[in-house]
């Protein structure tokens, strides 16, 4: 049985590691063992299944099986045995693996990169920094472009890599949390509608629509509560947030995607999306939000205050429902 006050303690230190120090490049993620792992059973499941449709579709029901039941007994066996020696060390494993799966520090400091090469007027070195956050084509994007994909990303991924894993956390632990994340992760690298993926990525893809189906919902209405805060200059506009996510939020080919990313759009008074290209196609996309004022620079680190925002609230709601089901 879950000790839920143990727990709320392990996210919420993981959680304020992850505010002070991020995602530090000398400090090895999981993530990138875990895409490694997917590489290599891509390799494999192609050279077995073959080309065919039912065939890919077969071998990407397999690749799903193989990485979240491997997560599961990798990340499960770490604290069975941290446990066995010390349910301190299990505690510490436990506070790094919450750790990891946030990425409140990380968003931030790589589409402020993104701003601070924008303000020096250097392009080419912005398209660069928000390819590395970005899966679109960059090399045609002028500045609004650059900028509209920075806020996009920080939008989205408000979800992706703050309210969903926090979700799974509160309800299972660093396992559940690291199950979403590998499911997540193969979305990101098999979820494609290219002739590559169409079939082979299409059960991961599913299977990461339907788990961000709840935390997309809720991080939006969270979001929305945000920005009605008080906020400097008037920012945020929570009333125009909740229109247009209630007239936008489907605009979008995932049905996750543009949850967050409508409440970003309304709250900073902006249009987003739209056309972009992706392996060298054009694709058409509709628009989210109002084109009310231009977009600016400055919205990149509007957006980074809004994410925040929504992520202390977040982790206050967790605290309460931790507690209550604590107390049940």
């Amino acid at each position: 049985m879950i000790d839920r006050m143990e727990l709320l303690a392990v996210i919420v230190l993981g959680f304020l590691l992850d505010q002070v120090l991020g995602d530090p490049h000398w400090l090895y993620h999981p993530v990138r063992l875990i895409g490694t792992y997917i590489s290599f059973l891509e390799k494999g499941i192609r050279k077995i299944f073959g080309d065919g449709e039912r065939a890919l579709l077969a071998g990407g029901v397999v690749l799903v099986l193989f990485v979240t039941g491997t997560t599961a007994v990798v990340s499960g066996g770490i604290l069975y045995a941290c446990g066995r020696i010390s349910p301190g060390l299990k505690f510490l494993v436990s506070v790094i693996l919450c750790y990891q799966l946030f990425a409140v520090r990380s968003l931030k400091d790589e589409s402020m990169k993104v701003y601070r090469e924008l303000k020096k007027d250097d392009l080419p070195a912005a398209r660069y920094a928000v390819s590395m956050i970005v899966g679109r084509d960059t090399e045609r994007l002028d500045m609004t472009g650059v900028t509209k994909a920075a806020v996009e990303t920080v939008a989205e991924n408000t979800s992706d890599g703050v309210a969903a894993p926090l979700f799974y956390m509160t309800l299972g632990g660093p396992v559940l949390g690291w199950i979403y994340k590998a499911v997540n992760t193969m979305d990101s690298m098999v979820g494609y509608k290219n002739d590559k993926y169409l079939y082979l990525g299409r059960a991961a893809a599913k299977l990461d629509d339907l788990l961000n189906f709840i935390p997309a919902r809720l991080c939006a209405w969270v979001m929305i509560f945000a920005s009605y805060l008080p906020s400097k200059d008037h920012e945020f506009d929570g009333s125009h947030a909740k229109e247009i996510f209630l007239r936008d939020r489907f605009n979008h080919a995932s049905p996750n995607s543009a949850q967050t990313e409508s409440v970003c759009a309304g709250s900073l008074r902006i249009r987003l999306a739209g056309d972009a290209w992706y392996f060298g196609k054009l694709v058409k996309k509709k628009y989210i939000g109002d084109d009310l004022r231009p977009v600016e620079i400055e919205d990149i680190p509007r957006a980074n205050k809004l994410l925040y925002r929504t992520s202390w609230i977040l982790m206050g709601l967790c605290a309460v429902v931790e507690t209550v089901l604590n107390l049940l």
